[in-house]
This record gives C-alpha cells, sequence and structure tokens, in this order.
C-alpha cells in the first residue's frame, strides 16, 4: 500500500483497506476528464464571450481540487514527489495570476496566455504525475482520491484568488469559504459558471 494521504477508512472486522473496493471514480480519470473538458472550454472562448466565464469558474474549482488533493498525494507517494509538487503549485500560482487577467479582461491575449498554461499543465501530468501516481497508487486509494476531489470540486472557488494557501490543511479551509462568497456574487450577477448552463 502506498502512503496516499487518506484517513483510515471505518473498521470492519475481518476486512483490511486493501480489500475494501470504494466506489466512485478514479482522481486520475476525473482530472484527465477535466483537462480535456477545459481544452474544450478555451476553444468555445475565443468565440463565446459566456464560455470566458465558464472557463474561469471551471479552473478555479479544478486547480483547487489538485491543491487540495493531488499534489498531496504526489508529494506523500513519488520519490520525486516534493519537487514536482512544488513545481506543479509554482505553475498554479502563474496561472491563478493569468486567470484574473482573464476574468477581469477577457481579451484574447488573456486567453491565449490561459490556454497556454493550460496546455503545459495538462502535458506534464499526463506525461509525468499519472502514470506515476497509476504505478504506485492502489485502484481503491485512486477511487478514495476521486470522491475528495468531487467534494473539493463542488465546494472550491469560481474565481482566480493568487495568493490564498494553496497546501493543506489551510486551502481545505480557505477555498470552501471563498467558494461560498463567488457562489453568492455568482448568483447576485447571474454570472454563468457551468458548461451546461452555457
Amino acid at each position: 500500500m502506498s502512503a496516499a494521504p487518506l484517513p483510515p477508512l471505518p473498521p470492519v472486522p475481518g476486512v483490511t483497506d486493501d480489500e475494501l473496493e470504494p466506489a466512485g471514480r478514479s482522481m486520475i480519470e476525473l482530472l484527465e476528464e477535466e483537462h480535456d473538458r477545459l481544452d474544450l472550454l478555451c476553444s468555445r472562448a475565443a468565440t463565446e464571450p459566456a464560455a470566458s466565464d465558464v472557463l474561469v469558474a471551471t479552473l478555479a474549482r479544478h486547480l483547487s481540487a489538485e491543491e487540495q488533493y493531488l499534489y498531496p498525494a504526489v508529494h506523500s507517494v513519488l520519490p520525486e514527489g516534493p519537487a514536482i509538487a512544488e513545481r506543479e503549485l509554482a505553475a498554479d500560482a502563474d496561472l491563478l495570476v493569468a486567470l484574473r487577467r482573464l476574468h477581469s479582461t477577457a481579451d484574447g491575449a488573456a486567453l491565449q496566455s490561459v490556454a497556454e498554461r493550460i496546455r503545459q499543465h495538462t502535458h506534464r501530468t499526463a506525461t509525468e504525475v499519472f502514470p506515476a501516481l497509476r504505478a504506485r497508487c492502489s485502484d481503491g486509494e485512486l477511487v478514495r482520491l476521486g470522491n475528495r476531489v468531487e467534494i473539493a470540486r463542488s465546494a472550491a472557488p469560481t474565481r482566480p484568488h493568487p495568493g490564498t494557501p494553496s497546501t493543506p490543511p489551510l486551502n481545505k479551509i480557505v477555498d470552501p469559504a471563498l467558494g461560498v462568497v463567488d457562489k453568492v456574487m455568482d448568483a447576485l450577477s447571474r454570472r454563468t459558471t457551468w458548461e451546461e448552463d452555457l
């Protein structure tokens, strides 16, 4: 068993954590799917102004969930994990700054900057991070992490907040609080934040 940062499951007499098969989807599967969605949203945002708001919200939620669960897993499980996690957190900080510019200006240059950073992020995770995690984590661990990613995404901010904590435990407290504020602002401004609402 790997050292994935997960709380223990409730005890079941005569059954170990390794024998349990939790329901849900793998964290890697969820994040890969979202990477594809982000790429499509970048294309849509170039021609549909409303898609820009959805891109900003989707990416803000995505980065929050990765910072809460993907990077701590990378840090704990992979031999070179601390360096990879540090590199990705720095790239996320740059991406949040670019995302803030897109959110405030929604111009073509800002969109191109965000789109390029998304492509780089997707390439790094697909070639370096996800294969290494698949090799070192059990399917059950990846599903348990996937369940947490889904919860984190639903509570995450919908706007970029550079400078807020990017590592646990503080980001697990701050991000949901910012998410509440962002969602109230979205409702008041009638801002579209989900792709299915476009």
